[in-house]
């Protein structure tokens, strides 16, 4: 499958922290014909094995998390309006007059309140409103809302995947889903290449929370080392420059304490080696990832990161260049192919 189509699947299913299960399933039967067996552990992280035929092989864990920011509905009030509180890094200023999707059961849209701008004081016009200054309006009255909709129901941002001009595209939850369709892209193209090491695929949950599928995940299958695929931050005309990427700079190799040195060095040189698009982000201290968290587990797992730059992280409108993310995928492929394991033996 080409990435856009991979994207345009794995856009389909929601996936609050927490409440993975729909997208797990999606993600359980797009990896399902690229690996000998897979399965969905007690925590909700999905797994696909590929094994190479090697006895003692390394064990190479390609790592992307599957959920999303969100919401959780928190009381029904009166006039049907439903309170909520966030899930992860809910940015308070996109939330008046967001569209919404609430996910009881059937499910329902909704819209987030606001008030519009002609009886706004000029204090409120200057200020972000956060969840708890806001409602949800599905439309229902109190006793229908109480009915339909549960204390605890799911609710993401509404959004399709969108295709912009210059390869370009938007949707909500690119973050982390870029990440897994990369992953997908190499998959494919490594099930029918001879390997020298055994794959573990990980579609790790609770990333946007707390980490705690990479750290499960990555504790029951033990790599030998991982590659973990997430999102980081693009150029836009108001960010800083230091701390964003170029958009159509290929995959971004992240370099700090939290990464494995030489493991980072044997990726870099594959990039140059390869001629596949690639840049360098310093990350001194933890990456925001779930390579900070798996990299000790157990007796300590070797971590490499890499990432696409995301332009309006955790918005309603998260948008990614495709081919940064055939970039990731490229080099994920390479890399397998040429992993020995011998980058494992010294951190230098």
């Amino acid at each position: 499958m080409e990435v856009y189509s991979i994207l345009k699947e794995l856009c389909l299913s929601y996936g609050v922290s927490g409440f993975e299960r729909p997208v797990g399933a999606r993600v359980l039967k797009l990896i399902e014909p690229f690996c000998d067996r897979v399965e969905i552990d007690r925590m909700g992280n999905v797994a696909g094995f590929l094994s190479c035929g090697r006895e003692n092989a390394p064990k190479v864990m390609l790592d992307a998390h599957i959920d999303q920011i969100g919401f959780l509905v928190s009381d029904v009030l009166d006039g049907g309006f439903l309170s909520f509180v966030p899930v992860g890094g809910v940015d308070g200023r996109m939330l008046p007059g967001a569209n919404v999707r609430i996910l009881s059961e059937g499910g329902l849209d909704g819209v987030v309140t606001c008030l519009p701008p002609h009886i706004l004081t000029r204090e409120e016009r200057d200020k972000p409103f956060e969840a708890d200054m806001l409602a949800i309006d599905a439309g229902l009255s109190k006793e229908e809302a109480k009915k339909r909709i549960p204390i605890g129901t799911p609710v993401v941002f509404e959004g399709k995947l969108t295709r912009l001009a210059d390869d370009f595209v938007s949707a909500p939850a690119l973050d982390d889903r870029a990440g897994m369709a990369a992953i997908l892209s190499a998959l494919e193209r490594l099930s029918k290449k001879e390997r020298p090491v055994d794959l573990i695929v990980l579609g790790s949950v609770m990333e946007e929370k707390n980490a705690h599928g990479a750290i499960t995940g990555a504790y029951r299958h033990r790599p030998d080392c991982a590659l973990v695929v997430d999102t980081t931050h693009a150029k836009t005309p108001d960010a800083p420059g230091g701390k964003t990427f170029l958009p159509g700079g290929g995959a971004m190799i992240g370099m700090g304490p939290n990464l494995h040195r030489r493991l980072t060095k044997e990726i870099s040189r594959v990039a140059e080696e390869k001629k596949i698009p690639h840049d360098f982000e310093v990350m001194e201290g933890p990456t925001g990832t779930n390579a900070w968290s798996m990299q000790v587990v157990a007796r300590g797992i070797p971590c490499a990161l890499l990432s696409i730059p995301l332009k309006y992280m955790h918005t309603p409108v998260e948008t990614v260049k495709l081919s940064d993310i055939c970039a990731v995928g490229d080099l994920i492929y390479e890399f397998v192919l040429s992993f020995d394991g011998g980058a494992l033996c010294l951190n230098s």
